[in-house]
């Protein structure tokens, strides 16, 4: 991660040591919030993105990481996350905050990356967010909102990546946000773009998913 630079994703990005097109210097630029760091993007002030770059980047890298367990394919999608936002942030209009707009774009970049690499499936999408609230399992823990016991990634960090890629990318989405990354549900949501139900309903599955082959693994 250290060595990638913003000077990698277009040539329209410049280097980080030249003041800004609006006479900020970078230490100035990491003060802005987020709006203004889009505004002055916008206004073509590169080095305004230069910082958002910075801001983000890990979280973006850890999401896409988790997501296809491949350091190289990582590093590839990162840099094309950053190069498509930066060119569409003209017709960013901050209906959502800029976290969740370049989190969203990770998402569906890395689902559709991994798609096209032939992952296989255990069932569909749209099968299970139907299916899933018939569970009775489901029904019970979400009925007497009894919390859903959340696997230990910290201990059981090897065998973590083997038993998410047993799962979906779409539940290895969820399940970077949520249990790596701590974003809450409804973020979850509007990053997808679904209801915060089918969410948790998610995040149940691949929860449970989990568990299971972990504790197959404990008992070898």
């Amino acid at each position: 991660m250290g060595s990638l630079k913003v000077t990698n994703l277009t040539d329209g990005i410049h280097s980080a040591s030249r003041p800004s097109a609006n006479g900020r210097s970078m230490e100035d630029l990491h003060l802005l919030e987020d709006e203004e760091l889009v505004s002055r993007t916008q206004a073509g002030d590169t080095q305004a993105f230069d910082v958002l770059w910075h801001k983000y980047s890990p979280r973006v890298y850890s999401l896409v990481y988790n997501m296809t367990s491949n350091h190289e394919d990582a590093n590839d999608l990162l840099l094309e996350v950053f190069a498509k936002a930066f060119r569409a942030i003209s017709g960013f209009k901050g209906k959502s905050s800029f976290y969740t707009w370049i989190h969203a774009i990770a998402v569906n970049m890395t689902i559709n990356f991994v798609k096209k690499r032939g992952r296989r499936f255990q069932m569909s999408l749209d099968d299970f967010d139907s299916n899933i609230h018939n569970d009775k399992e489901f029904i019970e823990l979400t009925a007497s909102n009894t919390p859903i016991r959340e696997v230990d990634l910290s201990e059981l960090q090897q065998r973590l990546n083997e038993a998410m890629m047993k799962l979906s990318v779409e539940h290895r989405a969820v399940v970077t946000m949520f249990d790596i990354q701590g974003m809450p549900h409804a973020e979850i949501a509007k990053v997808l773009g679904v209801p915060e139900a089918t969410v948790r309903s998610r995040l149940f599955y691949a929860h449970r998913q989990l568990q299971n082959y972990l504790e197959e693994f404990r008992k070898k």
